[in-house]
């Protein structure tokens, strides 16, 4: 493994600032305190930093040399409304709330990459330093963009990486093409006429009428779209009823769907609301049908994805990057940044969960785990790759 030494001499202090962000989480739009972290440590090393953007957000500027590219490098620093189990040193200090994403990780690795750049800048061009807020959940890279992020800081590429429990530490896991599935949730309301349940012939039962719906959407997967295109229809919440002999007003379905294509979601929302539609009315019921998109589905540029995959493989080697890792129904915001830029994805493994401290809790080292923590072994691994894949891309024009 090539690492660059400067920043493994670093290591500790890196550490340091990641144990203290994971101690001190923050949610969605909340990240007062780590944005001040990281100013703080950006301006430190001489960085020109700029604040605001996204509420949270922090973007800082390294330019060198005279050429007018310019690479994107981004992390994301929001926690989870989550109650930590551990009980290490560094366990979060908020009671329900916990960097149980990694995100304290993805943070320091960004800022160690930061302070090598700022000190020898061996390369020409300008790197701007993403620190986004909202991941979880709150759109924060929207939130950038529709506050100017790439018209202020105009940039030829965007790069993201997120740490992957489960991949042995000093792997990378890319793919081109959908990498993450779009995120998007529904809620249908069934509207029926309440009775006796004695004397279920005298109203209109909203119940039966939403277990059809839901037994009917299952044949979407199975029969509308092609096999080979991936998507998911999980009904995760049903509410109806208050008692045992009453046939309730109104059923409720709650779920999420998830695809990689814009194509085969537009195929299921509309499948989704005319099942809907028509069940309830063979019923006499009516339906209300309410469908977001939250998040698009992750697509990675073929040519940023192959550019990444050379640079990972000059630092791991060649049976250390994985090229062909199968694609997550996970969901993550980056994807509107790859909407508007050409860039790539990328997974860095942070094992099986053996690097976690006496005081850790007794659940898997899995994202979304309130016995996660991030493996700081990765710390010199992921800012080495941030440095190297920023120096190759302002080396070649």
């Amino acid at each position: 493994m090539k690492l660059l030494d400067p920043i493994t001499r670093f290591k500790s202090e890196l550490q340091q600032i990641r144990r203290d962000i994971h101690a001190h989480p923050e949610l969605c739009f909340e990240e007062q305190r780590t944005a001040d972290v990281i100013a703080a440590k950006l301006t430190e090393w001489g960085i020109p930093v700029d604040r605001g953007m996204g509420l949270t957000g922090v973007v800082g500027i390294i330019s060198n040399g005279s050429s007018k590219r310019a690479i994107g490098l981004r992390a994301d620093m929001d926690a989870l409304p989550l109650q930590e189990v551990n009980t290490f040193p560094h366990a979060s200090t908020h009671a329900g709330k916990m960097h149980a994403c990694g995100h304290d990780g993805h943070v320091a690795m960004l800022l160690g990459a930061a302070r090598y750049l700022a000190s020898h800048r061996n390369f020409d061009g300008t790197v701007y330093l993403i620190f986004q807020p909202a991941e979880e959940g709150g759109g924060g890279a929207r939130r950038m963009m529709e506050d100017g992020l790439f018209t202020k800081y105009p940039m030829d590429a965007v790069f993201g990486m997120h740490n992957w429990p489960g991949v042995a530490v000093g792997t990378f896991g890319v793919t081109p093409g959908p990498m993450m599935a779009s995120s998007n949730e529904f809620e249908v309301i069934v509207t029926g006429k309440g009775s006796h349940a004695a004397q279920p012939h005298k109203g209109i039962d909203p119940i039966m009428t939403a277990i059809q719906i839901a037994q009917s959407w299952q044949t979407i997967i199975t029969r509308n779209k092609s096999p080979i295109d991936a998507g998911v229809i999980s009904i995760t919440q049903i509410h109806a009823g208050s008692a045992t002999n009453i046939v309730p007003d109104t059923a409720t379905l709650i779920g999420t769907v998830r695809t990689f294509t814009t194509e085969t979601l537009d195929l299921i929302e509309h499948r989704m609301r005319a099942v809907a539609q028509h069940t309830a009315a063979a019923f006499d019921a009516e339906v209300d049908f309410r469908f977001t998109r939250n998040y698009p589905p992750l697509i990675n540029h073929a040519r940023e994805t192959a550019f990444a995959a050379e640079v990972m493989r000059a630092i791991v080697g060649e049976d250390c990057v994985n090229t062909q890792v199968e694609p997550t129904m996970g969901a993550e915001d980056f994807a509107f940044m790859l909407q508007e830029k050409p860039g790539c994805y990328v997974f860095i493994g942070n094992g099986e969960g053996g690097h976690r401290h006496d005081g850790h809790g007794i659940g898997p080292c899995n994202l979304h785990n309130p016995s996660y923590d991030f493996n700081d072994e990765l710390l010199p691994i992921g800012a080495t790759y941030w440095v190297r894949l920023a120096e190759a891309y302002l080396r070649h024009a």
